[in-house]
């Protein structure tokens, strides 16, 4: 068994959690982090309203350049300041932005992250709803 298999009807999920949510941008392109002045924002951030991520605030969402209704792929951070993990939602990002916000997401030594990217594959195990 692969480590990571992916399974189209998780991504059709977050696919509806974003499209019966509404997007807040709070943090637009190129603005600082709230806290860490060296810390810029490489495409828009916010979060979908009315919903609930692991640290009990609303799931967070980097939104890129390309117009897109599908996320694309999800990033999960550890961050041994807040001690928590957090899954990040990608909607519409480039390539290069892909690597931007991972980047942004890795440069300090207290919080490292992994991107996972949709796929439509169904492994045998996966239930149908």
């Amino acid at each position: 068994m692969n480590t990571y298999e992916n399974n189209a009807f998780f991504w059709q999920k977050l696919d509806t959690l974003y499209l019966s949510s509404q997007l807040v941008i709070d943090r637009p392109k190129n603005t600082c982090h709230y806290k860490y002045s060296n810390l810029v924002y490489p495409v828009d951030y916010g979060y979908l309203k009315d919903t609930t991520g692991s640290d009990q605030a609303p799931i967070d969402v980097f939104k890129g350049s390309i117009k897109s209704t599908k996320v694309s792929a999800i990033i999960v951070t550890a961050d041994i300041l807040k001690k928590d993990c957090e899954a990040k939602l990608l909607i519409g990002c480039t390539d290069e932005e892909t690597l931007e916000i991972l980047s942004f997401l890795n440069q300090t030594e207290f919080q490292k992250a992994v991107y996972l990217k949709r796929g439509d594959e169904m492994p045998e195990w996966a239930n149908v709803d």
